[in-house]
């Protein structure tokens, strides 16, 4: 590795941006799962919380891989906040199908302390209405920006704003013929009443797109995934996910709006359109007021980066950690955007394609690369997530990063070398090929006081050469 210095229906959206099977690629067959690498001397140790395939729940390792704690009434992203506690998404389907119900936070002995539910009512199957919160792929609590510990980070547990990503279905002729689920993010109160709220369709004239790219949103219409209110599944089938925004994060406290620069005030969030490969900044006026994407040949910097293509988890590194102010996102490949036509996308949509991916830190006022981690100079295989995947920077100047499609989250150093690598022992029922992880966290071990501190030991894997199975 380089690096260059300066249910199956409630969450199935968070596995499936882009439909490539683990099959169609050249990993081994027979591989181990859990903790396959840890040097206690160079991580940054604590425990490990990632949600499982399939809806089977939400865990929290330690470092050794082992489990300390399932919770089996929380799927999809969720998060331990300070003292144990627990915020997810309930395992009811929506009414309408595909995103989710009710956001919940619960103590340790799993009391509900805070709930949310009322972003939209919708048709059920009986005829009458239910309230869902419509939560999809992201939601971040007041006083954790990037959704993350840091050591200046302080959490609301029993207070606060909490930003959730959800969906509506609109009808935009200006965008396309077709109903769009169209991307919706809100802020609540802690009493869950809406205090701020932007709709994406909204600023289809702030996002950069070319008319080549414009003509394609309207062609690709018909290739949305099913998601009905109430409709029946003809009708839904036309339901277009035109967007699919991933993320939606706080900006949270920085050096750029220390210093005057209104686009960074810490309550501005960044999204990332996946679909799109756009990442923006937006503003409490709603305006995009900082962008990068959709296409990469736009200014010269951008050109520096090269093409972003399918990205997830864009946020600001928060302060108190290395490179705090600085922009990571998780650059997945695989293939997305909109554009001209060409054999390989004659509809226009998927456009540009790479496989292999990047973790990449920006300057996000300079756009200069500050630090990366990708495949380059050494033509491995073994880093491309075509779907889901994040990174966060950890106290001690490494990174943990969730490589999803193919199961893996590692630690790497500054430098590249791999600390930690956990490979998800947790496999759809349905394909035992696949074990993705959407997103995986790290956190103190303080944060959860009704735990002892484990017993950490080194893990030294075999060079594969040495390695074998033996013949029965």
């Amino acid at each position: 590795m380089t690096l260059t210095q300066g249910k199956p229906a409630l969450f199935l959206w968070l596995f499936m941006a882009v439909l490539v099977s683990a099959t169609s690629h050249a990993f081994p067959t027979i591989y181990p799962t859990g903790t396959t690498i840890y040097d206690p001397d160079r991580t940054w140790s604590g425990y490990t919380f990632y949600p499982t395939p399939d809806d089977k729940g939400v865990i929290l390792i330690d470092m050794n891989g082992n489990i300390v704690r399932r919770w089996t009434d929380i799927v999809g992203l969720g998060r331990i906040l300070p003292g144990g506690y627990i915020i997810g998404v309930t395992p009811e389907d929506s009414p309408g199908g595909g995103d989710g119900t009710e956001l919940v936070q619960k103590d340790w002995d799993g009391n509900v302390i805070w709930s949310f539910n009322r972003t939209e009512q919708m048709e059920t199957e009986d005829g009458g209405t239910a309230w869902s919160a419509r939560v999809h792929h992201d939601w971040q609590r007041e006083g954790l920006p990037a959704g993350y510990y840091a050591p200046e980070s302080s959490p609301a547990i029993t207070s606060g704003r909490t930003l959730i990503l959800a969906h509506k279905n609109v009808v935009v002729p200006e965008i396309s013929d077709q109903r769009l689920i169209d991307d919706y993010i809100l802020e609540v109160s802690w009493d869950g009443e809406a205090i701020w709220s932007w709709l994406a369709s909204d600023h289809i004239n702030e996002l950069g797109f070319s008319e080549a790219a414009r003509r394609a949103i309207r062609r690709s219409g018909t290739r949305g995934r099913p998601l009905t209110t109430g409709l029946d599944m003809e009708t839904a089938i036309q339901s277009q996910d035109w967007l699919h925004i991933n993320a939606a994060t706080y900006v949270g406290p920085n050096r750029w709006y220390d210093e005057g620069d209104e686009r960074f005030h810490p309550d501005n969030v960044i999204f990332s359109g996946r679909h799109a490969n756009i990442v923006g900044i937006v503003a409490r006026s709603s305006e995009i007021v900082w962008r990068m994407g959709p296409d990469f040949r736009e200014t010269e910097a951008l050109r520096e980066i090269g093409q972003v293509i399918g990205q997830h988890h864009p946020h600001i590194i928060p302060v108190g950690l290395p490179g705090a102010g600085n922009l990571m996102v998780f650059d997945n490949g695989g293939a997305a955007g909109y554009g001209e036509p060409t054999p390989a996308a004659p509809n226009g949509r998927n456009v540009v394609a790479r496989r292999s991916s990047r973790v990449l830190e920006i300057n996000p006022v300079t756009m200069e690369i500050a630090w990366e981690y990708s495949i380059s100079g050494h033509g491995s295989f073994r880093f491309f997530s075509w779907n889901v995947s994040g990174a966060q920077r950890l106290p001690n100047g490494n990174t943990l990063i969730t490589e999803g499609a193919p199961g893996r989250a590692f630690e790497v150093t500054v430098d590249g070398e791999i600390v930690w690598e956990y490979i998800n022992p947790f496999f759809y029922e349905s394909d035992d090929t696949r074990h993705n992880i959407y997103r995986a966290f790290r956190v103190p071990y303080d944060w959860v006081p009704q735990l002892d501190r484990p017993e950490e030991r080194a893990v030294v894997p075999p060079h594969p050469s040495e390695f074998r199975i033996e013949p029965r």
